[in-house]
């Protein structure tokens, strides 16, 4: 895709995640990365269901804007992601409901957040580190994102929400989204007898359809 479609790609994309409930207000974020190392933002304040195509910022790889509105004030977590991950070429952050809620959660653990529930959790999701609270924009955000973002590609921002990077939008989209139903699955089967997938099993899907 040129410029011009990957800004219409993240508009139609953004809100199709407002539409279904998974982003509300000005919450959450979407870039993509473009040939040459630089990447489109969505703006701050911006809403991601009535984002307009034109006005999304433009950045270089060290995070200054070139063109465009001024960039969410999580320009830097993005930046994280890709410089950690090169063949990552869309990163997406949400504050869905029920991610957030297990971001909350006093008992999760940090170092792989979800017990592995389903084959897609574990194919999409894989294991989902938490990132300690920083606040929102915070440059130690962004480290603490930066130390976790070459062995996982999805991370949980404790109190905040999930951060995805894919191979394209579509693919850290669609990886978000199942983040967010594991979420409410994990929150809906607390505190009942859980059947999970064996080492076994969770070996066999990593062996059939690598990250």
């Amino acid at each position: 895709m040129n410029e011009n479609q990957l800004r219409e790609q993240i508009a139609e994309l953004g809100k199709s995640l407002y539409d279904r409930g998974l982003a509300h207000g000005s919450a959450g974020n979407i870039s993509v990365r473009l040939a040459g190392g630089d990447f489109l933002l969505t703006p701050t304040n911006s809403c991601l269901g009535r984002l307009d195509p034109a006005r999304i910022s433009r950045l270089d790889g060290s995070g200054k804007l070139i063109d465009g509105d001024p960039p969410s004030k999580e320009a830097l977590l993005h930046l994280a992601m890709y410089q950690e991950r090169p063949r990552s070429e869309a990163v997406v952050h949400l504050h869905s409901l029920h991610a957030v809620a297990v971001s909350c959660l006093a008992d999760i653990n940090p170092a792989d957040v979800f017990p592995p529930i389903t084959a897609y959790a574990v194919m999409q999701v894989g294991k989902l580190a938490l990132v300690p609270y920083y606040p929102p924009g915070d440059a130690a955000l962004a480290d603490a994102v930066r130390k976790l973002a070459g062995k996982h590609h999805a991370v949980l921002l404790a109190n905040h929400g999930p951060v995805v990077a894919g191979t394209s939008l579509t693919a850290a989209v669609n990886a978000i989204e199942e983040l967010e139903q594991t979420a409410h699955l994990m929150l809906s089967l607390r505190g009942r007898p859980t059947r999970l997938l064996t080492a076994e099993q969770i070996a066999e899907l990593n062996r059939r359809f690598p990250s």
